[in-house]
């Protein structure tokens, strides 16, 4: 079961040579399953699917299920653009930044998580982008472009520190999302983006 949930969240453009009836019966049968498996242990899960002691891939899965990442990221998006959202005095974008990041915007305040120190130029780049999701909210009248943009900087954090430090977790936070996305420039020093790590890490340990 635990092998049928990861590929369930393998985003399908990983099996870019194979039809979509082919596919969704592959996903349906155990020999398909091991067939799968062994396609993305060839490349782009060659460690997730790794044979190794303990759970391995199982481990993985079970401690970051596809909501846990999904948060994991978003906090880091949060934090990444903490220059641009402290920056924010207005007070419409300060109440729609607190009403649609909830706790992750005291994160991004926190000066005891990360000082938010960045080069001038990825200040500028973070301030505009932030600028234009705001924007393009208000006009929307919802928070899809701002959660968006938060997501993408936080895959690109995570991807950049987990493959060096947790590459089995960078490769099934990156099966989730399309083989062809691109990622943004991360820029988050690793002793804060350790302190939402650990705390996320620590969640998904806690009894439930």
């Amino acid at each position: 079961m635990a092998l049928q949930a990861l590929l369930a969240e393998v985003d399908p453009s990983w099996y870019d040579t194979l039809e979509p009836e082919l596919l969704s019966r592959a996903q349906d049968s155990r020999l398909g399953r091991r067939l799968l498996a062994r396609w993305l242990a060839a490349g782009a899960a060659s460690q997730l699917l790794a044979p190794a002691p303990g759970g391995g891939a199982n481990d993985v899965v079970a401690r970051w299920p596809r909501a846990s990442v999904e948060a994991l990221t978003r906090d880091l998006g949060a934090l990444a653009f903490a220059p641009a959202i402290r920056a924010e005095v207005r007070r419409e974008p300060v109440r729609r930044l607190k009403q649609a990041l909830g706790n992750g915007y005291l994160l991004a305040l926190d000066n005891t998580v990360w000082n938010g120190r960045v080069d001038p130029a990825v200040g500028k780049r973070l301030a505009g982008a932030l600028h234009q999701a705001l924007a393009d909210d208000a006009a929307g009248e919802d928070d899809t472009s701002l959660h968006a943009l938060l997501d993408r900087q936080g895959r690109a954090e995570l991807n950049e520190w987990a493959s060096n430090n947790e590459r089995a977790l960078a490769e099934w936070a990156r099966l989730q999302q399309p083989s062809d996305a691109v990622f943004e420039t991360a820029h988050l020093p690793e002793k804060p983006l350790l302190r939402v790590y650990s705390h996320h890490q620590s969640r998904q340990a806690a009894p439930q």
